[in-house]
C-alpha cells in the first residue's frame, strides 16, 4: 500500500484568490515549493484535492480551470515535484448550471475525493495526510485513521482555536505547508 499527503489548492498551495483560474494571478505561498520536495523525497505521493465550485457558480469553465491545472502540475514539474493527480469538484448544489447543480459525495466535507485516490493509488489511509487551510480539507480524518494539518489563517479563529486544543479528531495546526512538512517528516522518525 502506499502513503499520501493530500492537498487542498487554494490557500494551501497559492495564495487565495477568490475563485481564481488564471495563471496571471497564480503565486505560490512562501515555502511550498520546498515542503512538496522533502514530502517527496520522504515517499509520498502528492494527490491535489480541490473544490472548485467557481465553475458550477459560472465564474470560469471547467477548461479554463484544466488549462490552469495543466499549468500548475507543468511549473511544479520543472522544480522536480511530480502530482500524482488532481481530484477536483466542479458541483455546487445551488448552482445555476443544471450540469453541475449537484449535492455530490465529491464536494469537501464529503469524502467522496479522497475515497476514490485511496482505491486509485491503494493508498493506507493510516499512513497518508491530509492539508488545507479550511478545516473541510481534513474531513477524511474524521472518518478515518488519516491524519491532517489545518495551515494558515483563512479558517475562522474558533475553528483554528478549536484545532490547536485538539478538538478535531486526527487534525493539528501549522502556520503553513512547510512547517506541517516538518512536523509530517519528523513524525516519521519517531
Amino acid at each position: 500500500m502506499n502513503k499520501a499527503v493530500f492537498l487542498d489548492r487554494d490557500g494551501t498551495i497559492n495564495v487565495e484568490k477568490n475563485y481564481l483560474y488564471k495563471k496571471e494571478d497564480f503565486e505560490f505561498l512562501p515555502g511550498v515549493i520546498p515542503a512538496l520536495k522533502q514530502l517527496q523525497a520522504a515517499g509520498y505521493l502528492l494527490i491535489i484535492v480541490t473544490n472548485q465550485s467557481g465553475i458550477a457558480r459560472g465564474y470560469y469553465s471547467e477548461q479554463d480551470f484544466l488549462d490552469l491545472n495543466d499549468w500548475i502540475i507543468t511549473i511544479l514539474a520543472e522544480q522536480g515535484i511530480y502530482i500524482s493527480k488532481v481530484y477536483y469538484c466542479p458541483h455546487h448544489p445551488d448552482a445555476d448550471n443544471e450540469k453541475y447543480r449537484v449535492n455530490c459525495e465529491c464536494r469537501k466535507p464529503k469524502p467522496g475525493m479522497f475515497l476514490k485516490a485511496k482505491q486509485d493509488f491503494d493508498l493506507d489511509l493510516g499512513a497518508c495526510f491530509a492539508i488545507g487551510d479550511k478545516i473541510r480539507d481534513c474531513c477524511i480524518c474524521e472518518l478515518t485513521e488519516c491524519r491532517g494539518f489545518l495551515i494558515g489563517n483563512n479558517e475562522k479563529k474558533e475553528v483554528i482555536e478549536r484545532v490547536k486544543t485538539g478538538e478535531f479528531k486526527n487534525v493539528s495546526y501549522a502556520a503553513d505547508l512547510f512547517k506541517a512538512a516538518v512536523q509530517i517528516i519528523a513524525s516519521e522518525n519517531l
